[in-house]
């Protein structure tokens, strides 16, 4: 176990995988510093904007471990100049771990994980003031049906992607929140990229027939136009530059490069991953 019981600083902390990790971190008795634009400033939460540079020191100081929810995704343009950026204070506020949220198959995000560990190697290297890092490369989250965008879909009966027949291995942010409380709590995972996905892969088509199983309530799915989808989403009053971002989402990561699973969530934790099934308890 890690002896340094500073607080842990968890940005999106009040986001599907950082609420989470906080919990897992207060459940261990771990004192925690919520970070997020919308929070309310307290004892254990602060506001926190990835475009306020000038406000991070403030927010790092007398942290010991990070977790990095980066916002919308390391994959835009900019992140990996924010997370170097952010790295830098850190290290320079005497951080000694960060746990950071990536996706499979980003390669934008894939720039900001360089940006991470370069960041705690040179400063190491430099004077001693390194950090342990470690990434979590996550699959699509299953709260992406449950929380957020899609939740009203599935609630209105139908879900409608611009994706076709692609098996994705959906994750349970449990389980991502699970494993990152490990890393920012115990020794033995620095220094490692973690890919982490769900026990088995299922297209959105199957998903939603697993669902409608499940529930007892009917939930289809149709394959949509791109320009289709957009519109839906700017009637919704959905920004432009996360308009964007999905559309990037939707057309590149959606090609089968993510379909695959992986053995890490049951390495680290030993028990099984978590199946999408865990979600909807049978109706």
């Amino acid at each position: 176990m890690v002896a340094d019981r500073r607080p842990v600083l968890v940005t999106g902390g009040t986001g599907k995988t950082g609420r989470r990790v906080a919990a897992g971190l207060w459940a261990r008795g771990w004192p925690v510093r919520i970070a997020a634009r919308s929070v309310a400033p307290a004892a254990d939460a602060v506001r926190f904007d990835w475009a306020d540079r000038a406000g991070w020191p403030a927010v790092l100081d007398g942290v010991g471990a990070v977790y990095v929810a980066y916002a919308p995704d390391l994959a835009v343009p900019g992140a990996a100049d924010d997370i170097t950026a952010f790295a830098a204070a850190a290290r320079a506020a005497g951080v000694g771990r960060i746990v950071m949220l990536s996706g499979r198959g980003e390669p934008g995000a894939e720039a900001a994980e360089r940006a991470l560990a370069a960041a705690g190697q040179e400063g190491a290297s430099r004077d001693g003031a390194g950090f342990a890092w470690t990434v979590l490369r996550a699959s699509w989250f299953v709260q992406n049906f449950t929380e957020g965008l899609l939740a009203d879909a599935l609630a209105a009966g139908e879900l409608a992607l611009p994706v076709g027949d692609v098996p994705e291995p959906f994750i349970d942010a449990d389980d991502i929140a699970d494993i990152a409380v490990k890393a920012l709590t115990e020794d033995g995972l620095g220094g490692r990229i973690l890919e982490l996905t769900g026990p088995r892969s299922l297209s959105f088509a199957a998903a939603m027939a697993e669902i409608s199983r499940l529930t007892g309530r009917p939930v289809g799915y149709r394959q949509i136009p791109l320009a289709d989808f957009l519109a839906g989403l700017q009637a919704q009053g959905v920004p432009d530059d996360m308009r964007d971002f999905l559309a990037w989402l939707f057309t590149t990561l959606f090609d089968g490069r993510n379909s695959a699973t992986t053995p890490t969530v049951p390495e680290i934790l030993g028990r099984p991953a978590r199946d999408l099934a865990r979600c909807w308890p049978a109706a």
